[in-house]
């Protein structure tokens, strides 16, 4: 006859408490991981961190006698039929002066195409001192075939740029923006005729 083990009632309890914290760990990881993309891109606005320029409401009410080099790139990732250029390739505001440049986009396939521009500032350390008002990197931009959108970019630089040792001296900003592709979201299974009301006939 096989003699069987006797545990302990406290260790069993003591057990079970552990596993409980392992799947809550396991649990907090996850949920850390979903947040971490937004949390880190609300950090780089706010930061400029990365290159990421600040978004604001509120145009600059001082206006500098010394202007700013500023000039555009665009490009569009692999998976995107879309022609994404600037219209004008540089510009050269007085720092703080509220700028309108444009961009446009067409999209060279036959179907329509969703996408969302991605951007940062070079050199880094400008980029806390590039503020967008409008953009439209701010939003999905949805294309159909052979269409062409104008779109503006409002911007200024903060005169707060000449007051700091990193970026007093720069004289050039480079704003880059690369069109990536955006998938409709799909379901992941879909439920047999007959199931989705849960009447399925056996």
């Amino acid at each position: 006859m096989a003699e069987h083990a006797n545990i302990p009632a406290g260790k069993g309890r003591s057990n079970a408490a552990i596993l409980v914290a392992c799947v809550a760990f396991v649990a907090g990881m996850v949920g850390m991981s979903f947040a971490a993309v937004p949390l880190y891109r609300m950090f780089c606005q706010v930061t400029g961190y990365n290159g990421t320029t600040q978004r604001v409401e509120q145009v600059s009410s001082v206006i500098l006698d010394r202007t700013m080099r500023v000039t555009f790139d665009a490009n569009v990732a692999p998976g995107l039929m879309w022609n994404f250029k600037p219209v004008e390739r540089e510009v050269m505001p007085k720092i703080g002066e509220t700028v309108k440049v444009h961009f446009t986009a067409t999209n060279h396939s036959s179907e329509p195409k969703k996408g969302q521009a991605v951007f940062n500032v070079t050199p880094m350390e400008a980029a806390a001192y590039f503020n967008k008002i409008e953009c439209f990197c701010f939003t999905d931009i949805e294309l159909k075939p052979g269409e062409t959108l104008d779109m503006p970019v409002v911007f200024f630089i903060d005169p707060e740029i000449v007051n700091t040792v990193e970026t007093k001296d720069i004289g050039t900003i480079t704003l880059s923006y690369t069109f990536y592709p955006q998938e409709e979201t799909k379901p992941v299974a879909v439920l047999p005729a007959g199931k989705a009301d849960g009447n399925q006939k056996l």
